[in-house]
């Protein structure tokens, strides 16, 4: 597969270069998708007739495969360095710059960017208990513990590949420290996962001063220090984004439908048909006031983050405490998308993919366009272990749905009747982390074939009967 991407590269810089087309085009036969295949050979001309009809040694075009590989990753790497060095370059020169609360005489204060492990005890904090600063940023209740975001691999929190708000441009915002963790960026989406790596962290050392420590040895020439509590933490964290995420999208998809928000997380929590969330989690009690503020900011044209009453909120009870921003990393509501080209089902927001699974469809019976999960029941028609599996999604009250199957082997085939199968462990947790409501977009293509499930899968605690004995479902 990482040959395949560095070929992909190539041919991208150099789509004249027929053999690189070939070699692409083989890469894919491998993989066992001859639709692409196909396109590279037809793209590689008289190279393909060469090779395939010929006696050629496979040792000829294995060195030249080699070479191509070679060659596109040299290129990789001067091109990760220059963008790293001209980044550290901005850091460096952005900490000349005192803040408008710094003296003049403190504006030239030092940044640890050599690569060598800081002194992370530089930083001289006040203690704040939790309380906001006066710049918006809640602070963390100790100096121990640190805030966190994620951000694309290699981004260093610039442009739309890093952090917003970017501490890189107001070093003053910055108060205690921030864990950056890395998302890979596979095609257009940003993969989230439960456990990312810790890529860097930046401390606040002084007015107008950040210093920054790499936990990638690669990046930095060094060896990085030990991260493991910062990594429990961020286990913890990923765990949290994701309730939010799901409970934020819930409340958005009641006031679209109903025409006005839930006023307690019960309101979510009813029993079929009206079960928008399956279950609960001690975080999700804790967070549903704050975002329900931040859905009705949304909806009245308010930045949530610029509402006194919703920074207030926070800071009385530290919800959002731990987030870069104070605020939920998940700023847009979950959505599904179906591609019937690679069969996979992918849970995104925004421009962040947070699951992608193998799925079996119905080929041109599986229908294209955008739909809406209406129903969500347990065990549908009765069973766990019957022809729809042990969860079903409707999708806009139709005859198709997002099910489980008593057929494993028809997952990446098209067998069925238009309804989309899963497993059972991927439709349960599908089930738990999208509410009623979640859109749905089915078409061909938008979903890489790289699988994305964690080994941690997401679980609420359900409360309510999910069930619906009351119909007969004929999905297709």
């Amino acid at each position: 597969m990482k040959d395949l991407l560095y070929l992909k590269r190539y041919v991208q810089m150099h789509p004249d270069n027929k053999m690189g087309w070939y070699l692409l085009g083989k890469e894919y036969e491998r993989e066992g998708q001859p639709g692409k295949a196909n396109y590279c050979f037809n793209r590689s001309g008289g190279v393909y007739e060469a090779f395939e009809t010929s006696k050629k040694p496979s040792d000829l075009w294995n060195d030249y495969e080699f070479k191509l590989i070679q060659q596109a990753q040299k290129r990789e790497r001067r091109s990760i360095w220059i963008r790293r060095t001209l980044t550290v370059m901005m850091l460096f020169l952005l900490t000349l710059v005192p803040t408008v609360n710094a003296p003049q005489r403190e504006g030239k204060a030092e940044t640890a960017l050599s690569g060598k492990t800081p002194d992370v005890g530089i930083a001289k904090e006040q203690p704040n208990n939790g309380k906001s600063s006066d710049r918006g940023q809640l602070l963390p209740p100790d100096k121990d513990k640190a805030i966190f975001t994620a951000a694309q691999a290699g981004g260093y929190g610039a442009g739309d590949n890093g952090i917003k708000p970017s501490p890189f441009a107001r070093p003053g915002r910055l108060h205690g420290r921030l864990a950056v963790l890395e998302m890979k960026k596979n095609g257009d989406w940003l993969i989230w996962k439960r456990r990312m790596p810790l890529g860097y962290t930046l401390e606040s050392s002084g007015p107008g001063a950040i210093t920054y420590q790499s936990y990638n040895p690669q990046d930095c020439s060094c060896q990085p220090p030990e991260a493991g509590n910062l990594k429990d933490a961020a286990f913890a964290w990923t765990g949290e984004q994701e309730e939010q995420a799901m409970l934020y999208s819930a409340i958005k998809a009641y006031k679209n439908r109903t025409g006005q928000f839930p006023n307690e997380l019960s309101d979510l929590l009813r029993p079929f048909p009206e079960n928008w969330v399956s279950g609960t989690t001690q975080d999700m009690k804790e967070v549903f006031q704050p975002l329900l503020q931040k859905a009705k900011a949304e909806a009245s044209g308010k930045d949530p983050s610029a509402s006194k009453n919703a920074v207030d909120a926070k800071a009385g009870d530290g919800t959002f405490l731990g987030t870069w921003g104070s605020k939920p990393f998940f700023a847009e509501p979950l959505k599904i998308i179906v591609d019937k080209n690679n069969h996979r089902l992918a849970v995104v927001s925004g421009r962040v993919m947070l699951r992608n699974y193998k799925v079996g469809l119905g080929g041109e019976r599986t229908p294209e366009g955008s739909f809406v999960i209406t129903d969500k029941v347990m065990n549908p028609n009765g069973r766990s272990d019957g022809e729809f599996g042990s969860r079903g999604m409707q999708l806009s009250e139709t005859n198709y749905a997002i099910h489980g199957t008593n057929d494993p082997d028809s997952f990446g085939k098209d067998e069925s009747l238009g309804c989309i199968r899963m497993s059972q462990t991927d439709i349960e947790e599908l089930f738990d982390l999208v509410p009623m409501g979640t859109p749905v977009i089915i078409s061909k293509g938008g979903a890489p074939d790289e699988l994305l499930a964690p080994q941690e899968r997401f679980r609420t605690k359900r409360e309510q009967d999910q069930t619906n004995p009351r119909r007969t479902y004929h999905w297709l």
